[in-house]
């Protein structure tokens, strides 16, 4: 008779061994959702030139890291370079141009809104494609970040294609972290941001020389290079590295219900700022974003497959 094995399945991280996990991928979010502000200031900048001296600014950034520590270049395989390919045209340049294109037909509350059921979107697929059932209490966090977001954008109306552009923008957050699991397997955190700005750079700076051109480029101002520099090195390499990392450590879907804390950084980068006012719905979505966050990281065993395999 065959003799049976048994199977040890690894038990997944708890919420205090991933705690410095977390905490480095709730700062990376929150980076993203506080630089509004400085985006803001490239409004007169040529966008296509904006976004590739950002992301070129963040790939010399990583790998001038890696050189300084001693470390050896990653190898990057055809499969990792479509996957960072899709990174990079549809969660990095994508993303940034639907969000801006998005908001000159809908509300920004609206645009908010609909980026931020990506938690959610995120929370069903990452595990379906690792072959696991979606995470009950994941589901459950990704569905209170999303109503506190909401309640904090307070909503909004669209029109012409601001839905479509919304979708597109919900779309490109979702493909920032599905398509970069792969290769953050392999290249590790850092090696995966740093070809990943790599690519996003030479796309956007393809796409400025056609759409662009010449008569449009010219050289930022004073203001402009602070923003593009801070941009490049703070929001886009030591946030995208923070992030990455906690994809690595606590997987996709559980790390996908920190994306709420975007939309609550910008709510505090904007009352700092005294550019917004501080109500007690942007509390109340506040509140339920954090609220999502802890249910949402809550792990009650291991994960279960989504198809029982045969004895």
């Amino acid at each position: 008779m065959p003799v049976r094995r048994s199977v040890t399945i690894p038990e997944p991280a708890t919420i205090k061994s991933a705690a410095p996990a977390i905490a480095f991928g709730l700062l990376g979010i929150a980076l993203v959702g506080a630089s509004v502000p400085v985006t803001g200031l490239l409004d007169d900048y040529p966008l296509f030139a904006a976004q590739s001296v950002r992301y070129l600014i963040g790939a010399a950034g990583l790998f001038g890291w890696l050189v300084l520590r001693g470390q050896r270049l990653p190898k990057l395989v055809p499969r990792d370079l479509l996957a960072l390919g899709a990174v990079a045209t549809l969660g990095m340049v994508g993303f940034s141009i639907c969000v801006l294109l998005a908001q000159r037909h809908a509300d920004p509350g609206f645009v908010t809104a609909m980026v931020g059921s990506a938690p959610l979107v995120l929370g069903i697929l990452a595990p379906l494609l690792a072959g696991r059932r979606p995470g009950r209490w994941v589901i459950g966090g990704a569905t209170l970040v999303l109503v506190g977001v909401v309640v904090l954008s307070g909503g909004g109306s669209w029109q012409g294609p601001g839905l479509l552009l919304a979708c597109l923008a919900m779309f490109g957050e979702v493909s920032f972290t599905l398509f970069a699991v792969g290769p953050i397997r392999r290249l590790g955190a850092i090696g995966a941001s740093a070809y990943a700005c790599l690519i996003a750079a030479i796309g956007a700076g393809v796409v400025s020389a056609v759409a662009e051109g010449p008569p449009a480029w010219r050289l930022p101002d004073a203001t402009e290079t602070v923003a593009l520099i801070v941009l490049g090195l703070l929001v886009t390499s030591v946030a995208f590295v923070w992030w990455f990392h906690c994809v690595s450590r606590i997987g996709a879907d559980r790390a996908a219900v920190l994306i709420g804390a975007m939309p609550v950084a910008g709510l505090v980068a904007s009352v700092c700022l005294s550019a917004q006012q501080l109500t007690s719905a942007a509390l109340l979505g506040a509140a339920l974003v954090a609220a999502g966050c802890a249910v949402g990281l809550r792990r009650v065993g291991p994960s279960r497959p989504a198809h029982r395999p045969r004895a």
